[in-house]
Formats: C-alpha cells, sequence, structure tokens
C-alpha cells in the first residue's frame, strides 16, 4: 500500500511516501524550490517522492493532507470576527489566500497528481504530530505530548499510544499557545518569526533570566501543564504582522530593532534567558503532568516547540519518562510524515512495522552526477579513492581548513547531519568566529554543534548511562554539557554556558561519516567535528551539486568535497585539488 503524505500553506511544506508503512522518501519543498521555509504547494517534493519509488501518481492508493482547511478556516473567521474592527486588516490578508486557494486543497492535490478526489484524505494537524512520532518510535506504548504555535484550534495535545491506536487525552486551545508565546519574544527581539527562535535559544546562555517574573505576568501555569495567555500583552489575535502589544511594550520595555539584534546586549540577553526559563518551566509542567497521569516509561513528543533542543533535556533529565523519542523533522514538515502514518495505522488499523533509526531520505548524487556537472561548468576537481578521501580530509581538518561535505540522501528535518554539513576542527578555539563571520554570514553568539562517533560520546557529553538508546541524540535534539576536562579542548563547539547540541553517529545509518569522525580520533585523539548546516544564511540547506558549489564560491569555505570528487581554492584561485 503506497501512501503520500502532504503538508503545505502554514510553513515548511513538505511531502513523505510510505510502502506498506516503511518510509520511502522524505523531503522539504526548500531545499528543491531553494526558498527558505517555503510553504508553497510541494510540488517539487512529491515528485521527487514519487521519482524515488519509481511509481506514478497513479500508483497511489492514498494520499493525506496534514491538517483539516475547513476547521483551520472556521477557527481564523472566529477570531477575527470576535476580534473586529482590530481584526480587519488580518481578516482582508487572510480571506486573500483562503478563498481562493487554501480551502480548495483537495481540488488542488486531485489535479496536480491526476487522480481521482475519493483517494485524498485529511488528519487533524496535532494527530499528525502525535502519529509522527509515536508511530516511528519504536515504543509498543507511549505518552504523547505535542507542542505548537496553532494548529486548527489545538496548540498542545496530551496524548497515549498502544500499538496502532493513538488516544487524545487532553488538548489546549487557540489563543493558549506556548509556541505563539515564544514566539512573541523572538520577534521583540528583533528576529524573524519561525526563524529566529534559534536564535533567541543561542542567546539565552550570555544571559540571567532576571525578566522572568514578568514573563509569568503575560502567562499563566496551571498545574496540569495548560496556560492561559493575559491576551492584553498579545496582538497575534487581530494582527497578522505584529506579536505583541502596547502594553507587552509597556512590561519589557523598547524592543529590539532588527538591525541591531545580531550583536549580544545585556538586555536582550537576559530577555531571551527569561522566556527559555519559563518556556522550559511550562513543558516540564506538563511533561511532569502526563507522566503522572499515564505511569508510563516513555514519552513521544512532537510539534514545533519540540526542536527547542533546551527543553527537550531538562524533560528528559527531570520529566519523569525513561525515554523519550523525537523525529527529526518535528515541525510543520513532519506533519506530512504523521498524516500518512495516521491514516495507515489509526484509520486503516494496519500493524506497526517501521522504527526511525536515521534521517536520510532526500535526493542522493552518484560520483557521475556530480563530474558530469563539473565538467559542464569546466571546473577543475579531483576523483579519489575512499581511503584516500579520508586521508585528504582528516589532513585538511587537522591544518584548519574549512570542510563542505556533501554525500548520500540530504537529511530529513532542519539539521545537517553529516550528509549536508559544514566541518571543521572544534579544536581551533577561532575556529566559531571564523565560520560565523566567513561562511554563514550570521551572529556572532550564534552556537555550533559536534558530530560525535557514537560510541565515545559519553567520553566528552555529560550523557544518561543508556544515551545510546535515545535517538534523538541522533538528530541534534537534546542540549547537554561538555565534561569539565574537554571544554578547553573543545572550544568551538562549547558554547557560553559549557553546553553543546549534540550529534551522535554509527557506522550503520553513516558508515562514511563515522570513517572520517573515526579516523580523525585516531590522528588527534578528539572523536568529534564541529557540523553545522552546508548553507548561507537565510538559505536552505544545499541539496544538489550546484547547490553546493555555489554556496562553496560564495563563502570561506576552503574545500568541497561531494562524494569522491574534491574541489579546493589555492590563494583566491580555483584550483585541482
Amino acid at each position: 500500500m503506497k501512501i503520500l503524505g502532504i503538508s503545505c500553506y502554514y510553513h515548511d511544506a513538505a511531502a513523505v511516501l510510505l510502502d506498506d508503512g516503511r518510509v520511502v522518501a522524505g523531503v522539504e519543498e526548500e531545499r528543491f524550490s531553494r526558498k527558505k521555509h517555503d510553504n508553497g504547494f510541494p510540488k517539487h517534493a512529491i515528485t521527487f517522492c514519487l521519482t524515488r519509488a519509481g511509481i506514478t501518481a497513479k500508483d497511489l492508493d492514498a494520499v493525506v493532507f496534514y491538517e483539516k482547511p475547513f476547521r483551520k478556516f472556521h477557527r481564523l473567521l472566529v477570531s477575527d470576527l470576535s476580534n473586529f474592527p482590530r481584526s480587519s486588516r488580518a481578516f482582508v490578508e487572510a480571506m486573500r489566500t483562503w478563498l481562493p486557494q487554501k480551502l480548495w486543497i483537495k481540488q488542488e492535490i486531485a489535479s496536480f497528481l491526476g487522480i481521482d478526489a475519493g483517494k485524498i484524505f485529511f488528519n487533524e494537524h496535532h494527530l499528525s504530530h502525535a502519529a509522527s512520532c509515536f508511530y516511528p518510535s519504536g515504543f509498543e506504548k507511549a505518552a504523547i505530548l505535542t507542542v505548537d504555535g496553532v494548529g486548527e484550534w489545538p496548540t498542545a495535545l496530551y496524548g497515549v499510544g498502544v500499538g496502532n491506536r493513538i488516544t487524545i487525552l487532553k488538548e489546549l486551545l487557540y489563543p493558549h499557545s506556548v509556541g505563539l508565546l515564544y514566539s512573541a519574544f523572538t520577534a521583540f527581539l528583533g528576529f524573524e518569526v519561525n526563524e529566529g527562535e534559534w536564535k533567541v535559544m543561542g542567546l539565552a546562555p550570555y544571559g540571567k533570566p532576571r525578566y522572568a517574573d514578568k514573563v509569568r505576568k503575560v502567562v499563566r501555569l496551571y498545574p496540569d501543564g495548560s496556560i492561559a495567555l493575559d491576551l492584553s500583552y498579545f496582538a497575534f489575535p487581530y494582527s497578522s504582522n505584529t506579536t505583541y502589544s502596547d502594553a507587552f511594550v509597556s512590561l519589557f520595555g523598547d524592543p529590539i530593532p532588527p538591525a541591531e539584534s545580531h550583536t549580544i546586549t545585556k538586555r536582550a540577553a537576559d530577555i531571551a534567558a527569561s522566556i527559555q526559563a519559563v518556556t522550559d518551566e511550562i513543558l516540564l509542567a506538563m511533561t511532569k503532568h502526563l507522566h503522572k497521569v499515564t505511569q508510563m516509561d516513555n514519552l513521544c513528543y512532537a510539534g514545533g516547540v519540540a526542536l527547542n533542543s533546551v527543553s527537550n533535556y531538562k524533560m528528559l533529565a527531570r520529566g519523569g519518562f525513561r525515554n523519550i523519542f523525537i523525529q527529526p523533522a518535528a515541525g510543520d514538515s513532519g506533519g506530512a510524515l504523521g498524516a500518512a502514518l495516521s491514516l495507515y495505522h489509526q484509520v486503516l488499523g494496519k500493524k506497526r512495522r517501521y522504527r526511525m533509526t536515521h534521517a536520510y531520505w532526500g535526493e542522493a548524487h552518484t560520483d557521475a552526477d556530480i563530474e558530469a556537472f563539473l565538467r559542464r561548468e569546466k571546473i577543475r576537481y579531483r576523483k579519489l579513492s575512499d581511503a584516500q578521501l579520508i586521508d585528504f580530509a582528516v589532513d585538511a581538518l587537522t591544518r584548519g581548513k574549512v570542510i563542505g561535505w556533501m554525500q548520500g540522501k540530504f537529511e530529513w528535518g532542519p539539521r545537517a547531519l553529516g550528509d549536508r554539513s559544514i566541518l571543521a576542527d572544534a579544536r581551533n578555539p577561532k575556529m566559531k568566529d571564523i565560520i560565523n563571520a566567513k561562511v554563514k554570514f550570521r551572529e556572532a553568539f550564534r552556537p555550533f554543534a559536534p558530530s560525535l562517533i557514537g560510541e565515545r560520546a559519553g567520553d566528552v557529553l555529560e550523557l544518561p548511562e543508556n544515551y545510546r538508546d535515545h535517538q534523538p541524540l541522533r538528530y541534534m535534539l537534546y542540549v547537554t554539557r561538555v565534561r569539565p576536562e574537554w571544554r578547553k579542548r573543545v572550544p568551538a563547539i562549547t558554547h557560553a554556558d559549557n553546553s553543546t547540541r549534540p550529534q551522535l553517529v554509527y557506522k550503520k545509518e553513516n558508515p562514511r561519516y563515522h570513517t572520517l569522525l573515526t579516523a580523525f580520533y585516531r590522528k588527534t585523539g578528539v572523536p568529534l567535528l564541529l557540523n553545522t548546516s552546508f548553507n548561507l544564511r537565510g538559505e536552505p540547506i544545499v541539496a544538489s551539486p550546484e547547490d553546493a558549489y555555489r554556496t562553496y564560491m560564495r563563502s570561506g569555505i576552503d574545500v568541497l568535497i561531494m562524494g569522491n570528487i574534491v574541489c579546493r581554492k589555492e590563494e583566491g584561485v580555483h584550483a585541482a585539488a
């Protein structure tokens, strides 16, 4: 049975193809369109999924959309009408997209694929999130938590999964939302909503939560983990371009201008630390309550807020659950996966048979593809054997070179996990500033993550005893602490509070990357490399050889390695390796 899952029209459009319950392909539209957080209809992603499976749309048994548009439209109408006339401009803007397009997604899918509309189904937004984390978890039973900005009406969900069934226990409804609370502070600090939340997390360790009591004035936390926002401080219920109100400004002071958000100020860092601390409190309360109610060992967690790696590890450490599973595309793009899995298991009653252990579901390019591109563009290169390639890469890294590393299938989700990565030697105390300034062209306070040999990670990081069983560590979804004896050895991946967001790499899932890390370890005694996404600021992670080469030439990356192909720069001149 072949099921196509689709998410789009909010942010991070994506498509996923299941074949008898197993993932064949899963990609976000932005990788092909080259538009960051592309939310449009995912025609390229859909086409790729079908091509990867070697089928046409006629071979699909079902297509399922990740939410219910008419229920979401109902929420928009109720919210805008109840806030009239302040919401009049937002109402007009919403109708311009909803009436001609978003309400008719069924017809758009049927037309694009050329299939009967009877094959098209719809799933609830938070049920898609729940399915995206429970069904691939490998747990026979688990508590389920989903938290984001908003779906149709729900903004968070408590549930339980047993076998192939998910039961919803409770939902938190709009406008009371953890995601929208965090986004209001993201905007206030001068960052772009749905993009700058990572920056707030990165800025927080430089400050102290001195504004936490003021944050608690705008949000009330109840014993069961639910929240109530004081809506006098927020504008998002009636405005499409402002998230916070004048009362919010009166409480916290003037907002940070976007032009000044790239620098660290004490006030901005303290506000970031404060919203992160209160978010941690809320999510920990949710986790503890859910554990108390379910008395289960396992938690499955999804939604855009589940990408907050700082909170995630605190939930594991103090929330009562022994294990937490978070799939790498926990936000809206992951809804495409959850929608397909929900139809397969929850609706059709199929038994579970797929366990997620990696995130490599994207497009791959052979050496022949790469060479054809380079020859066509008259670009000089050198092709190495497997052993030569690893030796060359380790030598370049130990000499302080920055490598653009493109291998195999690109990753599912927002993190580069060793197939579309920029790599460097974390021992160099200047490397963080070098990559931020000359490669990524981004804020100097942004931290970098390490990729570690999975078997050696406990030597470097403070981790639970059973850390090898924790899947989120494979996807950079926990922030943990670097052991004291390692902090000066790997300063480029040690953040201001001695934390880091690791990826654990195992040979079975990514043999070439594991081989590179192992070779670097044998030469240096350090079982890790600095790993950041292969992209420039404001652009999606690279997908193709063309993307990789263009990014390489527009940045301070010293060496480009694609498959077994090497290109490098010498004295400003592009030369053969």
